[in-house]
């Protein structure tokens, strides 16, 4: 089976995308990466599952230079720190993700770091810039923002609204990158 030099394997181990997503030829994907249907990846991200599995679920979007990563099993950690994205996820411009659980419509923002362990329910906004320190969980409707992370406030019904929109955008962004023939 051919994959182009941006997907490779590790080891025992190949990534599985979807072919209705969209990643482009400035991505690198490593080992157990799972991509759902409408996944995006943008340039320059990187998703490394070379240690553990990456799962992504349909309709997320992975932004530009976006660092994916995840921690391995060992005998005090059996299942190590894999790394599971929910449905409808915009993961803007500059994260870095690690070994951590993110729910369904849920949008990270932009230069944001999210550590092992984390889990993030549906229905989240991060703010741009913030930290979520390891094994922290945030919860469901809210506004999270700063370094570490805090609960500000519950999220807007516009809020609310916008985060399955941002993945459908992105969803339509994607269409437009695979009908664009380079010279």
């Amino acid at each position: 089976m051919f994959m182009p030099k941006n997907i490779r394997p590790y080891l025992d181990h190949s990534p599985h995308i979807d072919e209705s997503g969209y990643i482009d030829d400035m991505a690198v994907i490593i080992g157990d990466v799972c991509l759902a249907e409408n996944v995006s990846v943008f340039p320059f991200a990187v998703i490394r599952g070379d240690v553990n599995s990456i799962k992504i679920g349909k309709n997320s979007n992975i932004q530009d230079h976006c660092m994916l990563h995840v921690s391995h099993k060992n005998a005090t950690k059996p299942n190590g720190s894999p790394m599971v994205i929910g449905e409808d996820v915009t993961i803007g411009h500059h994260v870095t993700l690690h070994g951590c659980t993110i729910g369904n419509r849920v949008l990270v923002g932009i230069n944001s770091i999210v550590l092992d362990d984390v889990i993030i329910e549906d229905d989240v906004m991060i703010g741009a810039g913030s930290l979520v320190p390891p094994r922290k969980r945030l919860e469901s409707g809210y506004l999270y923002v700063g370094s570490p992370v805090q609960k500000v406030r519950p999220l807007t019904e516009k809020e609310l609204e916008f985060l399955p929109y941002s993945a459908q955008h992105y969803v339509r962004v994607m269409t437009n990158y695979k009908n664009t023939t380079f010279e």
